[in-house]
This record gives structure tokens, C-alpha cells and sequence, in this order.
């Protein structure tokens, strides 16, 4: 394996890593390179969501991807989320409806969630958004309260 350069956009600034693995997980990359604690180690296979991140505005789960596949990209966490309108209102819909216990598997729901409700148009259904949220796993909510915040996030951005 080779270290070589790194460079990503991470909540719109430009940043550069150098002596990066091949191998380094994106997650990792977010956490000790960046210090961007707010993304959570979950499961490391993928089954979680807890480290999910926006990649060009998409929902990765960033312990499956290498940081230099995304070389050049844009990350969005969940810092760079609750800066927005959208992450705000979202964030705000989860502690209204109770849908924070723990904390540590709702920044991947509010990343996830933000990700789909980003856009100029008529959000999703709240079906299309609870299908886009599968992958996000809670061991504390019960996903009631979840999914209310869902529904009140929707609403509150058409």
C-alpha cells in the first residue's frame, strides 16, 4: 500500500490530507484527519448508517467508501448539515418529536434525512423518505418518534 495526497471539499472548504493510505475509510479520514467527530462509528460493515455523509449531496455510508474514491468530491457531515436550512429544520423536527435518546445513531438520520429533502421542488412522499431511511438503524427510539420527526421535517419545508 502507498500514502499519497488527499484533497476533498468538507462542508464546502477545501482541504487537503497528505500521506493518506489507500485503505483509509472515509469515515476515518472525516474523524482523525478532519476532526469532524459528529460522523459515528457504527457496525463498520455498512449495516448502521450511523456514519452516513452527503457525498455531492448523495447519502454514502462513509465506513464503506475509501477516501480516495471520493478524491476531489464534495462531503457534507452532519457539522456542515446543521449549518443548513434544511439540517436545521430537520434537527429541530427530531428533538420536537423526542426522536433523540442516545444521540449516537441520529446524526446519520439527520444526514440522511437532509439529503433527500435537499431541493427546490415538492419534498418526496413521507414513504419515499421513511424507504430512503431503511438503512439507518436506532436501538433506542423504537422509530415512532422517528418517524414523526420525518413527517414534521416534511412538512415544514413544503
Amino acid at each position: 500500500m502507498s500514502d499519497g495526497p488527499l484533497t476533498l471539499t468538507i462542508n464546502g472548504k477545501p482541504q487537503q490530507f497528505e500521506r493518506v493510505p489507500d485503505a483509509e475509510r472515509l469515515l476515518d479520514t472525516l474523524r482523525w484527519r478532519a476532526g469532524l467527530k459528529g460522523t459515528k462509528e457504527g457496525c463498520r460493515t455498512g449495516g448502521c448508517g450511523a456514519c452516513t455523509v452527503l457525498v455531492n449531496g448523495e447519502p454514502t455510508l462513509s465506513c464503506l467508501v475509501l477516501s480516495h474514491e471520493v478524491s476531489g468530491e464534495n462531503v457534507t457531515t452532519i457539522e456542515g448539515v446543521a449549518a443548513e436550512k434544511v439540517g436545521r429544520i430537520v434537527i429541530r423536527a427530531f428533538a420536537e418529536a423526542g426522536a433523540v435518546q442516545c444521540g449516537y445513531c441520529t446524526p446519520g438520520f439527520v444526514v440522511a434525512l437532509a439529503g433527500q429533502l435537499q431541493g427546490d421542488g415538492t419534498p418526496p412522499s413521507v414513504a419515499s423518505l421513511l424507504d430512503g431511511l431503511e438503512g439507518n438503524l436506532c436501538r433506542c427510539t423504537g422509530y415512532r418518534a422517528i418517524q414523526k420527526a420525518v413527517v414534521a421535517a416534511r412538512e415544514a419545508l413544503k
